[in-house]
């Protein structure tokens, strides 16, 4: 399976779960998630990043270094290289 099969896949469930996932181009800031998704819960939004990769894919140096930022500020940082962890990375996000 292809990263970008991976991508759709993701985009697709969180639209399907009420959300949006949008890509992530930051110029000047290398390394950064492929997807933000944003999910609404009433007045309090919830915010996730996502570095989508092919199976068994792995993040380099600089993107652990962006995703340890992330974290850092109290954000959720996922590494998505299997359809399987959709569902689970999307009910982390939403805080089910």
């Amino acid at each position: 399976m292809l990263e970008k099969q991976i991508e759709r896949a993701l985009v697709k469930a969180v639209k399907s779960a009420g959300g949006l996932c949008l890509k992530w181009v930051s110029p000047g800031w290398d390394g950064c998630p492929d997807r933000i998704a944003l999910f609404g819960n009433g007045c309090e939004g919830r915010i996730g990043f996502i570095e989508v990769k092919a199976p068994g894919g792995r993040a380099r140096r600089l993107q652990m270094v962006r995703h340890k930022q992330l974290r850092d500020m109290g954000f959720k940082v996922f590494i998505l290289d299997d359809l399987d962890y959709i569902p689970k990375i999307i009910e982390e996000i939403k805080g089910s």
